[in-house]
């Protein structure tokens, strides 16, 4: 299905540094609990399942892509905020969408 222009620019995509990582036992996958700096935008949190390629360790300081203007979703007990955007491998385990660069957190994509 096709989408236009106007579609496109409602999704707000933008690039942020996960400042922490904790993990998530009531989640029915696994997954983590990210707070993630989106600059001026402020400190969004998410629920990302991508345990199987990542560390705890490994997450800290990595910038990521998120959607960040989806209204925030209840997971169990956790409220997730933004949408951290990733690539589902050969093996449906997801593989993290990340700037090739490092840039300011809060930039948009487009």
């Amino acid at each position: 299905m096709a989408i236009t222009w106007d579609d496109f620019e409602k999704v707000e995509m933008r690039t942020g540094t996960i400042i922490s990582v904790d993990d998530f036992p009531n989640a029915r996958k696994p997954a983590y609990q990210l707070a993630i700096d989106f600059g001026a935008l402020g400190i969004k949190k998410s629920s990302a399942q991508i345990t199987h390629h990542y560390s705890k360790e490994q997450l800290m300081g990595q910038q990521v892509i998120a959607v960040v203007n989806f209204p925030p979703k209840q997971i169990a007990n956790f409220f997730s905020e933004c949408l951290v955007l990733g690539v589902y491998d050969e093996n449906n385990n997801v593989v993290l969408l990340q700037p090739g660069q490092a840039t300011g957190n809060g930039l948009r994509v487009g």
